[in-house]
């Protein structure tokens, strides 16, 4: 793109401010701004105008919201579940997707998040265990099953090199294909695209929402059918706890036909911060966290249970066809007041001490309501989820370590093998994903 052209294409779309301090500009910092500004979608940013001016609505939610039938699978109809997933990871009808477009400032690390160490013994990343439980699935049932690893713009190199320099932990590089989420430029309460450098448009993340056009961008979609995948198992990539691709929840997802399945757990405690799947006048619906009121958070069944009982910790399985049809359509809009750096009328940088543009997101449980089928399913949280979000407290790297200690504990103990609580242990699971494999293949692990 050329000056003349960026300068044409700003006019027509009244966001001319980008180019004020062009004659301030070095040429490299020229070149960058034009190859920012040919990449924004003007589109998507008239769109974004209409929601900050009220013409559309950010989120239309309507009907009083209702629990939903949670799955509880135990004997028959689980093993009936299992068969059905196994029969399609065998066939090769099954690919796994990772959304891990975060850094792990939060927890003090300058990096992915996906390379943050939490390995008890041997301080594996949180990637070596994703990626080592795709290939424990591949040998498993004697087929490659592909791994689409998005990533942000920021952490997109770091992600790449992390796995080659750890050899994509024994996973063929051919059949882990990572891809950019989309980049946003964030706005001005009357729709000005904003600068946070004299040459630079601010541009955050467009949500795991914008996961499905991304995939559609890249050509995910493309390679997905070439390899025949039909299903796609979803989890993000702070939770090292997660069942890749785990047979029964793919197998229910089968059986029930469905467009969009999540895997929800009981709340530990009623204002846990997990977004809460519901139904609206026959529809399925997702509930963020942060609109929970107390007394939708505290309601009661009869027998004293939580009536909205069962979180999301995003966790999900969904039909490839259904994905490439949300593809063409517009997902709702998201906004989020942020402080974000500005540029003055003389270029200096100005740091924001109060939140003064926006940042709009797309959510990926939006897809709920145009799902022709949605099924629940729940489990356990003591074997699948135990976050790494925060540095201290709950949800930490701590409290994920000694969690996934207590999983390793339990399958050992089920295949005669104790452990004091003292030794650290841990289990590659290419040797054994749980307690039978451990016991079919007389396992012996060494413990520090």
């Amino acid at each position: 793109m050329t000056y003349e052209q960026a300068t044409t294409l700003l006019k027509k779309n009244g966001q001319e401010q980008l180019l004020r301090f062009w004659k301030k500009l070095s040429a490299a910092e020229r070149k960058a701004l034009l190859a920012q500004i040919e990449k924004i979608d003007f589109k998507e940013v008239a769109r974004c105008q209409k929601v900050l001016s009220g013409e559309v609505a950010a989120t239309a939610k309507k009907g009083k919201p209702t629990a939903p039938k949670v799955a509880e699978l135990k004997g028959a109809a689980l093993k009936k579940a299992v068969a059905a997933g196994e029969k399609e990871l065998a066939a090769g009808h099954v690919g796994v997707l990772l959304v891990a477009g975060g850094q792990g400032s939060r927890l003090g690390f300058d990096g992915p998040k996906g390379a943050y160490s939490i390995g008890p013994v041997t301080g594996a990343s949180l990637f070596y265990f994703h990626a080592r439980k795709i290939l424990a699935a591949s040998i498993k049932y004697a087929v490659r099953i592909p791994f689409y690893v998005m990533t942000s713009e920021a952490n997109y190199d770091a992600t790449v090199a992390h796995f080659e320099d750890n050899g994509y932990f024994g996973l063929d590089p051919e059949d882990v294909i990572f891809f950019r989420q989309g980049m946003w430029p964030g706005m001005t309460a009357d729709g000005k695209i904003i600068l946070d450098q004299p040459g630079r448009v601010f541009m955050s993340p467009d949500g795991h929402g914008g996961m499905i056009s991304a995939l559609k961008a890249n050509g995910c979609f493309a390679d997905m059918k070439k390899r025949g995948v039909k299903t796609l198992f979803y989890f993000q990539v702070d939770n090292p706890m997660v069942e890749v691709a785990d047979p029964a929840f793919i197998g229910l997802h089968t059986i029930e036909k469905s467009e969009y399945s999540l895997k929800l757990c009981a709340k530990r405690d009623p204002n846990e911060g997990l977004g809460m799947v519901v139904k609206r006048d026959g529809h399925f619906d997702m509930i963020e966290y942060t609109e929970m009121t107390d007394e939708m958070n505290n309601r009661r069944t009869k027998t004293g249970d939580l009536y909205f009982k069962f979180g999301s910790p995003a966790i999900h399985v969904f039909d490839r066809a259904f994905l490439e049809r949300l593809a063409s359509k517009d997902m709702p809009l998201h906004l989020a007041h942020k402080k974000i750096a500005t540029v003055d009328e003389k270029g200096k940088v100005v740091k924001a001490t109060e939140p003064n543009g926006y940042k709009f997101e797309k959510f990926i449980f939006d897809a709920l309501p145009e799902a022709k089928g949605v099924t629940c399913f729940a489990f356990d949280r003591a074997e699948e989820f135990s976050p790494v979000k925060n540095a201290e407290g709950k949800d930490s790297p701590a409290t994920c370590k000694a969690d996934l200690q207590a999983k390793w504990r339990r399958q050992l103990a089920a295949a005669g093998v104790q452990v004091s609580e003292k030794v650290p242990v841990e289990i590659d699971p290419v040797y054994a994903l749980d307690a039978a494999e451990i016991a079919q293949m007389g396992l012996l692990l060494t413990a520090w």
